[in-house]
């Protein structure tokens, strides 16, 4: 009598003489975007309008190396902004207290429903707006005065303006990778004895980093592209504004200029979609969607007939 449960006597499986399905439609469309890829490539390299020694010449250029050095600097301040007053945001609108909700959702309405460029408009015109900041006694003696007419501040001006706009949707990510941890998680941590604190950074946040981390990484590759857009604040200072505003109008070549300002956007965005692709697979140890070979043995072997 076979015992319950026992996978049958060993025995080598025939071979199975599978034979592949042809798919030339494939291999013909393949073809044919190679060939109009290719054709499209020759094109660019011979069209003279594209100005390939221009770019050249000024893809090194030391103003150009400025630009980039400021544009790196706008996306890491604006995205160190983002992500504190985002985690912040995100604990307002999960909080009990309902002003401290009500505060965090009426920032996500503003900042997340109006354009971007608006709000950066908004930031250079902040010192027209108001053009003294006092602090003090209502209708008493003033203990600080701040004239910002006197003041040249557009690069903090577009800081403040990229960061606040990039904290109300760093504030979503945030909550929904809170969310997606299951709640029994929080109450299990905080039965072993940990406090609220200790329970986020333990047990709550290394599982929610992997929802976390992908758009994350999107949000920031999205925010060096959006430094393009702080010539409304005005500042003038970053890659685009360089080349197309500065030296394309300097030498009336503005095709191979952007294409310098192109090549620089894709030259960064390649290295932090690096940067990404290595946050994600630390953050997702132990997630693997794919089954190793010892549990496909043991769930064959769970779906084998019972022998009585």
């Amino acid at each position: 009598m076979t015992d319950v449960g026992a996978p049958p006597p060993s025995s080598s499986p025939q071979s199975i003489d599978a034979i592949p399905l042809k798919h030339p439609w494939r291999w013909l469309a393949a073809a044919a975007i190679i060939v109009l890829v290719g054709l499209f490539l020759y094109g660019a390299a011979t069209n003279p309008a594209y100005g390939w020694s221009t770019f050249g010449e000024y893809f090194f250029h030391e103003r150009i190396l400025l630009g980039v050095f400021n544009t790196l600097q706008l996306t890491i301040y604006s995205m160190i902004i983002g992500i504190v007053l985002g985690v912040f945001l995100t604990v307002m609108r999960l909080s009990d207290n309902p002003v401290l909700s009500s505060v965090a959702w009426v920032f996500l309405w503003i900042f997340r429903g109006t354009p971007i460029y608006v709000q950066l408009a908004f930031w250079g015109l902040f010192p027209t707006i108001y053009q003294n900041i006092q602090l003090g006694v209502p209708f008493g003696p003033s203990f600080f005065h701040l004239d910002l007419q006197d003041l040249s501040i557009p690069f903090v001006l577009a800081v403040i303006g990229l960061g606040l706009n990039e904290a109300a949707y760093m504030a979503e990510i945030v909550r929904a990778g809170i969310m997606s941890v299951p709640e029994g998680q929080m109450e299990a941590s905080t039965a072993l004895g940990m406090s609220w604190g200790k329970a986020m950074r333990r047990t709550v946040l290394p599982q929610a980093m992997r929802v976390i981390i992908p758009p994350t990484g999107n949000e920031l590759i999205s925010l060096l592209k959006t430094t393009s857009l702080v010539t409304a604040v005005p500042y003038a200072f970053d890659v685009y504004s360089i080349a197309t505003r500065e030296i394309a109008a300097r030498i009336f070549e503005p095709v191979p200029l952007l294409l310098v300002a192109a090549a620089w956007y894709l030259v960064i965005t390649s290295i932090l979609m690096v940067g990404q692709f290595y946050l994600e697979r630390y953050f997702s140890r132990g997630a693997s969607r794919k089954l190793t070979s010892k549990q496909l043995e043991a769930l064959a072997l769970a779906q084998l007939p019972q022998v009585k």
